[in-house]
């Protein structure tokens, strides 16, 4: 029987160059595993293979690091000495990254269409420099890594676990790809086809690779990294749990988590979110990040139920850093004490939102994407990320996203939702052609004109929308859809017009135009429609908030909102920095309302960092509930709360939020 998945794991890179000749000098395995052990962790992902190419291990392959300690198997070594201290330790093996295979082959290199190969340009003088090399999984090279993977799985059996890394579709127009695409039916020289045929391919040595493991030892976990999380709902059959690689200050960013595990936990399997300790990004040697940001990232898993990732690199002599598992072990301290409120809890959701498709093997979070994830969160508002083949019973209401098509299949599931007494907003041209000049689902219930001749138009809030909002008209920096309500749509609030748009030669003043004239086309519409409600707003309001950050497109949204779901399952009185989540565990029978309040801040152009921790005084929560609680207390103090029930509602005080706050009704 498989063992629970662990809780508080290390992410311990290894990319170690073949011109570092004191590899594991320093090595001490007992040092190592206390060292451990004394940081509250459970899970350690060890090093067979890295990006170099070289391995760690004793194999006979001259791929073996040329700088390693003679006699030493460091990846063995590792293993044993975490195993024997009850810590679980996965091997991560590197795939399309490989700078040794790359090159003693250079005939395994993935190459662009003009025959060069495909990486990144790092140094043009004195002559260009990539970095890193990639491999064709089209090639040798495949059977190369099976190799490898195969001695791995022989000579740790049973492992506790594989971890493939960069796995991502990579297209190819190397001799070894263009004769595999023509075997099996598609043209090289179509880039969709290219496309198509990098899919197919990383699904057939994912499926190759899993068997694998599963033959050596059926107990282990198996996870291909670097994949589009998009694809979840295919690959998922490979995977035996997922990992949301989203070091923040690394190129992530802190919105593509609470976006992606939104979605990641709606698949049954365990999922966990992962950080790392570095001020920057991967292998940022020396760089330390504050504790108040490493506290954040893994409270934000706590609140979502993941389980917890923390990226280190050993140093190349074998020894890992005092003061890095110090800060690593305070956090995962704190982790430790919380989670018996937080094992097997699952979400409570009221809203499903529908993921804009991604754009080909991107997975960075789209404007869309995170617009409603900032909205949604800043709105306290509970929600998953859906697609079109997720199951849409456990929701109230559900979300299109300014640009979601709707084909004949999802507008028979929307219809059926909204005859159930669902509801439903879209935004933009989510139900409309992309040029907004077609009604592709009927029950929106407009008759489209398609997009405004104006970049930049006015808000006239009215007919219920202006709540909040300050009389006048307020400038719009996305283009509309020009729509009339129809079918029994009432329009909300109406466009402002300009006098004209804003050319080279026809201008006025140094940005757009000012508003002229109100326009007979609503923000927004709303109808009634089987035993629920469909709302529409004429323009791609999430994207405008990601890419405009303006609060009254939050405050339009919020006003839309409270018509469609007047009864959230969870109300907070705080700031909107503050993130709340509501999970519940059924076993314990309790509750558990997460507060979280930590502001990242802009501090040099790319990073948004995390210093300091300011309490948060007298926050009130209101938490839908069947029946009244006997209790209502902090975990993990468990200090009791006085509380109100009435009329399905739970209300409570929360004296101070000091970061992270669990308030558990039981």
């Amino acid at each position: 029987m498989p063992r629970p998945f662990p809780t508080r794991q290390i992410h311990l890179d290894f990319h170690t160059s073949i011109h570092i000749g004191d590899v594991g000098k320093n090595w001490d395995a007992d040092a190592f595993a206390q060292t451990m052990q004394a940081a509250h962790v459970t899970s350690v992902t060890v090093f067979a293979k890295c990006h170099h190419g070289m391995m760690y291990t004793n194999t006979k392959h001259a791929s073996r690091h040329p700088g390693l300690k003679p006699g030493l198997d460091l990846c063995g070594e590792q293993v044993e000495a975490l195993q024997r201290v009850g810590i679980r330790a996965p091997i991560y093996l590197s795939v399309q990254c490989d700078e040794f295979a790359a090159n003693t082959h250079p005939e395994w290199i993935c190459r662009n269409p003009d025959g060069t190969p495909v990486g990144q340009k790092l140094l043009q003088k004195p002559f260009p420099f990539f970095q890193w090399q990639i491999l064709d999984m089209a090639s040798d090279y495949q059977d190369y890594l099976a190799d490898q993977t195969a001695e791995v799985l022989k000579t740790y059996k049973p492992v506790d676990g594989l971890f493939f890394d960069m796995c991502w579709d990579q297209p190819s127009a190397s001799h070894a790809r263009i004769r595999a695409m023509v075997k099996a039916g598609f043209n090289p020289d179509s880039e969709d086809d290219r496309n198509r045929f990098a899919h197919d391919l990383a699904l057939g040595y994912m499926k190759r690779y899993h068997g694998m493991v599963q033959k050596s030892a059926k107990a282990a976990t198996v996870y291909f990294n670097s994949r589009p999380l998009a694809n979840l709902a295919e690959e998922i059959p490979y995977l035996a749990q997922v990992e949301i690689e989203a070091l923040p200050t690394g190129g992530w960013g802190y919105m593509y988590f609470p976006k992606n595990v939104r979605f990641a936990r709606t698949f049954g399997k365990p999922y966990l979110g992962m950080t790392a300790r570095f001020h920057k990004s991967w292998g940022d040697f020396g760089g330390l990040k504050p504790y108040a940001a490493l506290e954040y990232e893994t409270a934000q898993m706590l609140a979502h139920g993941a389980h917890c990732s923390i990226g280190d690199q050993l140093h190349p002599r074998g020894t890992l850093d005092k003061a890095t598992y110090e800060l690593i072990g305070k956090a995962y301290g704190r982790v430790a004490e919380r989670e018996p409120w937080c094992l097997g809890a699952t979400p409570v959701t009221d809203i499903g939102l529908f993921q804009v498709p991604a754009a080909g093997n991107s997975q960075q979070v789209s404007g869309s994407d995170e617009g409603a994830t900032r909205v949604l969160t800043q709105l306290k508002q509970q929600f998953d990320v859906v697609t079109t083949t997720t199951d849409l019973k456990p929701y109230r209401l559900l979300i299109l996203p300014d640009c979601i098509r709707v084909d004949a299949a999802l507008a028979k599931r929307l219809d059926a939702f909204l005859a159930k007494g669902g509801s439903i907003l879209a935004t933009g041209t989510s139900g409309l052609s992309p040029d907004g000049s077609t009604l592709e689902w009927k029950t929106l219930g407009l008759k489209p004109e398609g997009m405004s001749p104006y970049q930049y138009t006015f808000l006239r809030f009215g007919d219920g929308l202006e709540a909040g909002v300050p009389d006048s008209n307020h400038v719009l920096y996305e283009r509309t859809v020009r729509a009339l309500p129809t079918g029994g749509s009432t329009g909300q609030g109406r466009i402002v017009e300009p006098y004209f748009d804003r050319t080279w030669d026809h201008f006025s003043s140094h940005c757009q135009t000012p508003d002229d004239k109100v326009s007979k086309y609503p923000i927004a519409t709303l109808r009634k429609a089987g035993k629920g409600q469909i709302a529409w707003i004429s323009f791609a309001a999430f994207a405008a908030v990601a890419n405009h950050g303006s609060w009254l497109y939050r405050q339009l949204i919020a006003n839309v909102l409270k018509g469609l779901l007047p009864e959230p399952v969870l109300r907070v009185c705080a700031p909107t920095t503050t993130e709340a989540t509501v999970m519940r565990q059924a076993k314990e029978g309790r509750t558990i309302v997460h507060l979280l309040q930590y502001c990242p801040e802009r501090r040099t152009k790319e990073l948004d960092l995390v210093e300091d921790i300011v309490p948060l005084h007298n926050v009130g929560v209101d938490l839908a509930l069947a029946k009244a609680p006997k209790q209502v207390y902090l975990a993990p103090t468990k200090q009791t709360l006085p509380f109100h029930y009435e009329a399905g509602r739970c209300t409570v005080n929360v004296p101070v939020v000091t970061g992270h706050e669990m308030i558990v009704f039981a």
